[in-house]
């Protein structure tokens, strides 16, 4: 294991901690799609909540549930190692947009500051390790809908120079240069970020030296960006 990947298990850990005195509460809301054995599991101990349930939970609506904010807070640790670890098997962006929903910048500090720590070492462990259990363009998604900012991440990217990052950035290639995506490319299940502008400039200048894709000289591309930055293009070598 490297080191940045003990460093997310430690900072998991200490999310666990941190979120330790979250107590169980009474959880009720919507009847039909869970039954009482189901409210019974979440308003009980965390060990006590299925894979199967806490993916359902973790999903749904807000509206299902009489106090939203209170029971996602509760399950945060077990929803995000989940998704760090890639075994809860929801869309990544619809995690992002329900912890926004959820407010987890507003919690108290020791529990923010716990998610933040886990939100820095997984980026870190990402741009360290290939493959890894989330795609590149999903982790990076969930980063910047969760913390309303598309720039450090990047920033981050620049400065690890290690094969996984640049494996990584490949990946992102296929991914959003597919049909031109980038140029219309929003983040979060609701489409709450606009990044493709800003994705797209960093391409072009951060890491064009990294980057070997014939797609991105692509006139039409140089020209969309040209026009969304209002400044002439930076061309590939």
């Amino acid at each position: 294991m490297s080191g940045p990947q003990r460093q997310l298990h430690t900072a998991l850990d200490a999310l666990d901690d941190a979120f330790a005195s979250e107590a169980p509460f009474t959880v009720t809301g919507c009847a039909y799609c869970y039954g009482e054995q189901d409210l019974a599991a979440l308003s009980g101990p965390l060990n006590g909540i299925s894979d199967d349930l806490l993916a359902a939970v973790a999903a749904e609506t807000p509206d299902h549930w009489d106090d939203f904010p209170r029971l996602y807070r509760r399950l945060a640790p077990l929803v995000v190692r989940s998704v760090v670890t890639g075994t809860l098997h929801v869309d990544e962006d619809l995690i992002a947009s329900r912890l926004v929903r959820a407010g987890w910048t507003t919690w108290d500090a020791p529990l923010a500051e716990a998610l933040r720590d886990v939100w820095q070492t997984w980026w870190q462990s990402t741009l360290h390790t290939h493959p890894t259990p989330v795609r590149i363009r999903k982790t990076l998604g969930l980063l910047t809908v969760a913390n309303a900012s598309l720039r450090p991440w990047l920033s981050t990217w620049t400065a690890t120079r290690t094969p996984a990052a640049d494996a990584h950035l490949a990946d992102l290639l296929d991914d959003v240069l597919c049909e031109f995506e980038i140029t219309d490319l929003t983040m979060g299940f609701y489409g709450e970020y606009d990044a493709g502008a800003e994705l797209l400039d960093w391409l072009l200048t951060d890491v064009h030296d990294r980057v070997d894709d014939a797609r991105l000289a692509d006139p039409y591309l140089l020209d969309h960006h040209r026009a969304a930055i209002g400044r002439p293009h930076q061309r590939l070598p």
